[in-house]
């Protein structure tokens, strides 16, 4: 029941959220599970949340902006722009 309890909880909180945001939080807490399962110790955990974190705040940026490439201009700047 505890788990049913967070697990609805955690959907809550995750609602509210960006596409990047949910990555986010998404990718720490499966690389954090994935990182202590594999090295069998915290630092491996904090590892695979860092990773996973990293990873999936970049697929939630990119969902965030579908359609939208990115451009350099004459100057090397980069720009978003809608996709040709």
């Amino acid at each position: 029941m505890k788990k049913l309890i967070i697990a609805v909880g955690m959907i809550g909180i995750l609602s509210s959220c960006t596409q990047t945001e949910r990555g986010t939080a998404i990718g720490a807490g499966s690389g954090a599970i994935i990182g202590g399962a594999v090295s069998n110790s915290w630092e491996g955990a904090a590892i695979g949340a860092v990773a996973g974190g990293v990873v999936g705040a970049l697929v939630g940026h990119s969902q965030e902006h579908r359609g939208y490439c990115i451009y350099r201009d004459r100057y090397g700047r980069r720009f978003e722009a809608p996709c040709r």
